[in-house]
């Protein structure tokens, strides 16, 4: 933007006049690495083609065919390409040298055919600038494995003669509904207590998925990560897929069913750190702290235990744009949720900070190349695929995450509400529900800003790891474990079930434009997530998805599970998620009750434990009857099946005025119970 020009982000926000200098500096320093790239292509030139270039390659020199394999490794004194192709010689394979510090060898067919093979097994010997001398894994490795006995994780040369072929073409998200989301960890979404896989994932949960009605999946873990019990974000090769889920083709064949289901498929990118390994990972890659990553202390993030990327760097940002590039094309991934947002955007990385003013989201304490890389890796996703949707995991609240670049923003789509389950947990922890405040559950579930999407959800996988518990287990605890029977007695089950459904709706209609679940979720999972550990010793009895509770009939997990499809259905039919409009229309904290409309719709809470209300009367913004379309109290989401079940369902409209509106209904609203009514015409 010209320095006459105005920028939208103020424009839509005018508290942000007084840092309108350093919003036009950062969008200087984004057009000039904009132009920096033209030379080349642009942005969809090399600088994100590197997976290409890098790694090993077919190409040929001279006219002959081969492999070209090539590293960016500036500081290192020698390199040698080994593997069993060459009997694992440490000095047969050297590489040659060129002026920008990246090494390359040609290995032609006409010598290599026979013994460089898809699959062979391969790494790279490097003589560092320290001295060192280490068989290191290709940073552009697409495929790495792992020794069963050693525990040795190892490159495999990936190129199979015949290419996966995608049948099914991306659905794109439906036109008018919102973005539904089902975020899974592959590994961990089998019942037995072992490592799930591609192909079982694909086999037995995308099923359900479609079943409940999401449109959306959210893979966790995909990128190749030494230890499971990191829940994949300790990252180590950033091309490679995860070889203890399966192959790169059983991967491509899960997104493949999932598209043919209607769903897109996003992936949990991890670019806002790497794993410290020497071993398996980029650390010291060519001899010196400071080739990928920040040197000293400013390269290690000391909360997580691993290493702080150099956004300035050309070759870091050609590793990482091509990294986008990489799972857009070569996957047909949907996009991304980019993890650590707020960890990149901060020098201290958001550790201890609230965030209460503007001032706190520019100045010093900026990482303004990773501000300028985020905004290129945006638009380099919506230049390849103009549908994508990318999501910021961003705690802190950085005004226009969630706008365009070009609006001054960082490009993203939506943000994650990340104040939501963490508020619903104080709240579930330290306060009886007979004391929540309508009010303040009203107000916390619309905080968010006004111009930016949002991914409002209760709980996640955050929620659920070890040391936490799920909703579920908080509300209702070891009586998960016994009284879950249709046949058991149990207040506390009792409670428990309906104020999870309540919780799951009003997240649901009023926390963002778009909602997410983690797997399990949905049916009220009563068991935290513990990756086999050490501490554990090394069990997978919390590293698993207890499906058979679900799916047992007499069980009242089934119910749970029902009500989480009706409540996609309402986006479905109603279009609720995108709908902009939101009124409050009653709140009454002395009888708990609690009336707002999304959309046409209108949601009616009672919060109440004991009290249920015959004939309550409640204004509606349509002058029409209305149609009960949801009720949380049904027996088939394992209520106590109290409201109206005549088949009916209709509420006649009445012209008697209320509140300001002139038209209320008259309804039975049961205690600790919610309701969604529908215009006729809505129908």
């Amino acid at each position: 933007m010209t320095p006459d020009e105005p920028i939208p982000l103020v424009q839509q926000d005018p508290w942000l006049e007084p840092f309108s200098g350093a919003l036009r500096w950062r969008g200087e320093r984004y057009q000039a690495a904009r132009a920096a790239f033209e030379e080349n292509g642009g942005l969809r030139g090399a600088i994100s083609e590197g997976h290409h270039y890098f790694g090993m390659n077919r190409g040929e020199r001279d006219g002959q065919p081969g492999i070209w394999y090539r590293e960016w490794a500036p500081g290192a004194q020698a390199l040698f390409l080994t593997g069993d192709f060459n009997q694992w010689s440490r000095e047969a394979d050297a590489l040659a040298r060129d002026p920008w510090g990246v090494w390359s060898r040609f290995l032609p067919d006409a010598q290599y055919a026979d013994t460089l093979t898809h699959g062979s097994l391969l790494k790279v010997r490097v003589r560092g600038a320290d001295g060192s001398e280490r068989d290191r894994i290709p940073a552009y490795a697409r495929r790495v494995v792992q020794d069963a006995q050693s525990k040795d994780f190892t490159a495999q040369f990936w190129m199979p003669p015949t290419p996966f072929s995608f049948t099914k073409d991306p659905p794109g998200l439906p036109e008018r509904e919102g973005l539904r989301i089902y975020e899974a960890h592959v590994g961990m979404a089998q019942e037995e207590g072992r490592t799930g896989s591609f192909d079982e994932f694909t086999e037995t949960v995308l099923p359900r998925v479609a079943r409940l009605g999401y449109n959306a999946l959210q893979l966790m873990a995909i990128q190749e990560h030494p230890y499971y019990g990191s829940f994949g974000y300790h990252v180590s090769s950033f091309f490679a897929v995860s070889s203890r889920f399966g192959t790169p083709e059983a991967l491509k064949r899960l997104i493949d069913t999932a598209h043919g289901l209607g769903i897109v498929v996003l992936l949990d990118l991890v670019h806002s750190h790497a794993v410290k390994n020497l071993n398996e990972g980029l650390n010291r890659f060519d001899g010196t702290d400071y080739q990928y990553f920040h040197a000293g202390g400013r390269g290690l993030h000391s909360a997580w235990d691993s290493l702080l990327f150099d956004y300035a760097k050309y070759e870091v940002q050609r590793f990482l744009l091509s990294n986008v590039r990489y799972w857009l094309e070569e996957f047909r991934f949907d996009g991304f949720r980019f993890d650590g947002v707020t960890s990149m955007l901060y020098r201290d990385h958001g550790l201890s900070r609230d965030f209460v003013r503007y001032a706190d989201y520019f100045g010093s304490n900026m990482d303004e190349d990773a501000v300028t890389y985020l905004q290129l890796a945006t638009d380099l996703a919506h230049a390849i695929n103009p549908k994508a949707v990318i999501i910021a995991e961003d705690m802190s609240g950085m005004p226009g995450t969630a706008r365009p670049v070009a609006d001054g923003g960082l490009g993203f789509d939506y943000r994650l509400a990340m104040g939501v389950p963490d508020f619903w947990i104080k709240l579930v922890k330290e306060t009886p529900d007979e004391q929540w405040s309508l009010g303040k559950i009203y107000q916390t579930l619309l905080d968010r800003r006004w111009n930016e999407k949002h991914v409002g959800y209760a709980e996640s996988h955050d929620q659920a790891l070890v040391g936490d518990q799920t909703l579920a287990f908080r509300m209702m605890g070891a009586e998960m474990y016994s009284g879950m029977a249709h046949d058991h007695q149990s207040l506390v089950v009792d409670r428990g079930i309906a104020l999870h459904k309540i919780l799951r709706l009003l997240t649901f209609s009023l926390a963002g434009e778009a909602y997410l679940s983690f797997l399990g979720n949905e049916f009220g999972h009563p068991e935290w997530v513990d990756f086999p550990r050490e501490g554990n010793h090394f069990s997978y009895h919390f590293a698993r998805r207890q499906w058979s509770l679900a799916d047992n009939p007499h069980l009242r997990y089934g119910g749970l599970n029902a009500f989480d499809a009706a409540m996609q259905k309402l986006d479905q039919r109603f279009h609720i998620l995108p709908a902009k409009l939101i009124e409050q229309l009653v709140l009454h904290e002395d009888t708990r009750q609690l009336v707002y409309r999304r959309g046409p719709l209108v949601f009616v809470v009672n919060l109440h434990p004991t009290q249920s209300y015959s004939g309550l009367r409640i204004p509606v913004p349509d002058a029409e009857d209305y149609r009960l379309v949801l009720n949380s109290d049904d027996r088939a989401f394992a209520g106590a099946g109290r409201g109206d079940e005549s088949g009916s369902g209709i509420y006649p409209l009445q012209n008697i005025p209320m509140y300001g509106r002139d038209q209320s209904l008259q309804i039975y609203l049961p205690s600790r119970s919610a309701q969604v009514l529908a215009p006729i015409s809505s129908e």
